[in-house]
Formats: structure tokens, sequence, C-alpha cells
């Protein structure tokens, strides 16, 4: 069972043109041939994330919000079943979402929830990323004590460790709510949670901390604050490695190979890892994912104003990088879990299909014999499922202007200089004591 990706055809090109319509009608096409049920989770992050930057907010929350439930009642599920079920292709499995897609459709939707005026709301969803976040280490030790139960476990599963803890993105949110309700004192706390941020996840805050000295100035009528936001490139997609697995007597040798852009597969090294009982002889190959970044045109931001300022966006997240840093988490329960399906239903096949090839002539012992080693393989595809429409990284900038009508542009340039993208908001109204945030996106 392999993960089909035909439906994206064209997509990036639609995104690079801000075709969203375009974009959601194929997708909404494609909904009953490549989105079957246990990959609901998926189509519900791919159409709430287009409806998002389409600007139909209320749409988007509903196919988000129907995210969010799926992949609480996937994960609960599969805390009950996972031990019963460790031979069970991730394929065939309900999809429960990526760690990053979890957190961030809370941004997502507290976006939607700040363009309708519904800021209440908006600061539900910022408070729950805070608590995912708190939970995350918890969630996938629950995962692995579980796994660990399988009668097929030959060794204690393990998660990976991550420092993400603080979400740059949640917290410059939450501010912005907090310092509308004139809460200093919270303000000052998630900016501090911001610093946090930059001091213990050095892996994911890998470029400078946004000047945030403008968030704290006290503005005066008719002076108001004008909060710009832009989105850019598009968060990482998987790829498959694959591994060839040798047996010798009570050890297991893999040789991993991974894809490269062209498609071959690359030899990368050797692993030996115990398997008592296991006898010499056999070989079969099996996937796994790894997750990759896709390269960004985008290289610097800037937000034009009319009878205003024109100045850059900074930098405040990287959603790529966190994407990265929490699949390291779920990393090597993936990998000892794939490894001792791959084993079990490997040893199994080619131990049934020496019994049946005792009596065969030469010719059609080694045809049978292959025909093993491909099936085995082909039911050993990697999971390579995730949503597509989620962006790379957010740029900000705060600006104090005279409350008033203005024309508003983002500029998208390459790190080379080139114009890429303007997104032309014209007529926007900047009032004094209000949260005034101009969200803008170039997916390229």
């Amino acid at each position: 069972m392999r993960t089909s990706k035909s439906h994206y055809a064209g997509m990036d090109s639609m995104l690079a043109k801000a075709d969203y319509p375009a974009a959601i009608s194929q997708i909404e096409n494609a909904k009953e041939t490549s989105y079957s049920a246990k990959d609901r989770v998926v189509y519900y992050l791919d159409i709430g994330m287009l409806y998002h930057w389409n600007k139909e907010y209320e749409k988007s929350n509903e196919f988000l919000e129907q995210a969010e439930r799926a992949i609480d009642d996937n994960f609960t599920k599969s805390l009950t079943r996972k031990a019963s079920t460790l031979i069970l292709n991730d394929n065939a499995q309900a999809y429960g979402g990526e760690d990053y897609e979890d957190i961030y459709v809370n941004a997502f939707k507290a976006l939607n929830y700040l363009a309708l005026g519904r800021n209440d709301e908006a600061f539900v969803e910022v408070r729950r990323i805070n608590n995912k976040l708190l939970q995350l280490e918890d969630k996938h030790a629950k995962m692995a004590r579980k796994l660990s139960e399988a009668e097929e476990a030959h060794e204690e599963f393990k998660p990976g460790k991550s420092h993400f803890q603080e979400s740059a993105l949640g917290r410059y949110l939450s501010m912005l709510l907090y310092r509308n309700e004139l809460k200093w004192d919270d303000v000052r706390i998630d900016l501090e949670k911001i610093d946090k941020g930059w001091k213990l996840q050095p892996d994911i805050y890998t470029f400078d901390k946004p000047d945030f000295s403008r968030s704290t100035d006290r503005v005066f009528t008719p002076k108001a604050r004008l909060n710009v936001i832009a989105f850019s490139g598009l968060a990482p997609d998987k790829k498959a490695s694959t591994f060839s697995v040798y047996t010798e007597e009570n050890v297991i040798i893999l040789a991993g190979t991974s894809e490269n852009y062209l498609g071959k597969q690359n030899l990368s090294g050797l692993s030996i890892l115990p398997w008592p009982g296991v006898e010499p002889g056999y070989n079969f190959k099996f996937q796994l994912p790894h997750m990759h970044k896709r390269p960004s045109k985008v290289g610097r931001m800037e937000v034009e104003i009319s009878n205003g300022p024109t100045e850059n966006l900074q930098q405040l997240d990287s959603l790529a990088n966190v994407a990265l840093e929490t699949f390291s988490i779920k990393k090597p329960l993936i990998y000892l879990k794939t490894v001792t399906r791959a084993v079990v239903k490997g040893l199994a096949a080619q131990q049934a299909t020496d019994h049946m090839t005792k009596s065969m002539d030469g010719g059609m012992a080694f045809l049978t014999r292959l025909a093993t080693t491909v099936v085995v393989s082909q039911t050993e595809n990697a999971d390579l499922r995730m949503s597509r429409f989620f962006p790379a990284e957010s740029a900000i900038r705060e600006i104090h202007l005279d409350e008033g009508i203005y024309d508003i542009k983002v500029n998208y340039y390459s790190a080379n200089g080139a114009l890429l993208h303007s997104d032309n908001r014209p007529g926007v109204h900047v009032e004094a004591g209000k949260l005034n945030l101009v969200e803008s996106s170039y997916l390229n």
C-alpha cells in the first residue's frame, strides 16, 4: 500500500499564483477518489488551510475543527489497538496527524477568529497551543509504553527528545490579544516566553529574534498600531528511505538507502540489531518516512504603506523547523515499529517459502522466493501522508500610524532582490485602541 500524491499535481503553480479557488476545486474533486476514510485528517487539513488562504474563515474553521477532533480521536483509538496491530502497516491505519499540524491548526483557527472579529474564541485557540506543547512528550511516552506491550516487540520502545516548548507564533498572537485588553503583565510574560524560546530552542529558532520594542510602547489616540504578519513557503514534505534487511545468526543487518530528487536510491550505511532466535540467510526490504524541507523562493518581505513608511518584516517562526523537530520525537517509534513488523512478516513469509520450495526444481524455487520478496517489500511502503498547505515561515512588523484608511502592500522578494509577488490591500481601516492585524501570504 503506497501513499498517493497524484491529486496534488499542478498545485504548487496554483499556490504561487494565489489561485486558491482552483486549488480548492481540485482538492474537492479528489475527495472521493484520493482521500479514503483513513485519510480524513489529511483532507480536513488540506481543505481547511486552503479556505484560510482564500479568506473564507468560517469554512476554514469548520474543517480545521474537524481535523483537530479527528486527530485526537485517532490518537485515543490508537492507544487501545497498537499492541495488537504492531504488524499492520501504518498506511493501512487512520492518519493521526503530525505534531506540528496538531499544534499549528490552533494558530490558524485563532487567525480565522481574529479575521472574524471573535477575539474570545481566538484566545481559546492560542491557549490550546500551549496545552498541547506541555503534553507533547507525555503523548509519545504513552504510545511507546503501549507498543512495548506488543507480543512481537523485541525491545523497549522509547520516544525521542524535543526541546520544543514555546511557539513564537502562538505566543505572539497571545501577546496581541492581551495587549488589546491592556493586560500588560500578561504581555510581558508572553514576550519573556518568546525570549525563552530563542534561548532553549536553537535548532528551531536559527535566525535573529524580532525586535519587540514597539510592542510595549504605549500608543494613544489618534495614534494606532498596525500589525502585519506574513507567511511564506510551504512546510516540509515526506519522502521514503528504503532499507534492505539481511539476517545472520541472532542479528539482523540493515543497509539503508534514501531517495534523492531524481528518485534513485543511494546507499547510506549499515546498522546491526540483536535479534535472538533469527536464522541466517534471509533478506527483504522495507521503507521508512523522513521529512525534508521544500525550498522557498522568498528571501525577504516588506510592508509598504501609502503616506507612511516602508519597512522590512522580521522572521517570527519557522513551521518547517518545528515540523522536523517534533517529527524527531516519534521517529524512533516509527523506526523500531517498522523494523519489527518487517522482520516478523519477512521471516514468516520466507520460512513459509522455504517449506513450499523443498520439492520444487531450481528454477521454480527461485521464482517463488523472488515473488515472496516482492510481496513483502510491497507491503512495507513508508507512510508519506501529511498536509500540503501549511506555510514554512512567518514574519511580522508593527508600525504606529495616525488612525485612518491606508493602502497596504506586502512585497515578497527573492534572495537576489527580485520582486516575486505583491499582495495589495487597499482601503485598510487602522483604528486607535483596536487590534489591527493584516495577514498576508505567498506560498512559494
